[in-house]
């Protein structure tokens, strides 16, 4: 089975997990009605709370749940097989990380964007607040680490990497300044930034030769 294939499988997988368990999701469990007041308007600031473009926060709620569950688990579960990595990732990311994120976002907004740490101590009690805030915590170190461990393994494994990867944060601030400050509409900008970003791709192989 191609690649390809296999990609495009996985699409239609996603887009009919999407539009059928996550409707039952959206419908049934969370009952989510779209007239409901969220924490970017009713405590709008401009700083912590700003009414965000969907297409914006469509994105960022992809690359958060693109982590180290969806990136290391697969690269671990290749060393058993190309089916146990696919499955990881399919089925994974369907019905754990993709509801987990979906769960943890809706308890958010329905209380003035709140941590799960901070709702904790509101349910459970203050130590327990103390406690979540405490593994949290933790978690977040080992996550940064899992991460700088395996950059570091790319980049030593495909220098070509280094360009792309360091030019995509200041890409993704002047994308953000151009669109927020000059008011431009996100369609163009969005689309220079992807090109851009696979040229630099394409720079990095080409500028660095490989070991």
């Amino acid at each position: 089975m191609s690649t390809l294939l296999v990609a495009i499988l996985s699409f239609l997988g996603y887009l009919i997990a999407y539009h059928t368990y996550g409707r039952f999701l959206a419908k049934k469990i969370f009952n989510l009605d779209p007239a409901e007041p969220v924490p970017s308007r009713e405590l709008q600031d401009n700083i912590d709370f700003v009414p965000t473009n969907r297409h914006v926060l469509f994105g960022h709620h992809f690359t958060s749940i693109a982590g180290t569950g969806p990136i290391v688990g697969p690269a671990i579960a290749v060393m058993w097989g190309w089916l146990p990595a696919l499955l990881w990732v399919i089925f994974g990311c369907i019905f754990v990380g993709a509801v987990h994120d979906f769960a943890a976002l809706v308890l958010s907004v329905r209380n003035q964007g709140h941590t799960l740490g901070d709702l904790a101590g509101e349910v459970v009690s203050p130590a327990a607040k103390r406690i979540f805030l405490l593994i949290l915590a933790f978690v977040l170190v080992i996550l940064i680490a899992v991460f700088a461990n395996v950059i570091a393994v790319i980049f030593d494994l495909y220098p070509q990497a280094v360009i792309p990867v360091w030019t995509s944060l200041p890409l993704a601030i002047i994308l953000g300044l151009v669109t927020r400050k000059l008011h431009v509409k996100l369609l163009i900008p969005s689309l220079c930034s992807l090109f851009l970003l696979y040229y630099l791709i394409y720079a990095g192989t080409t500028w660095i030769p490989p070991l």
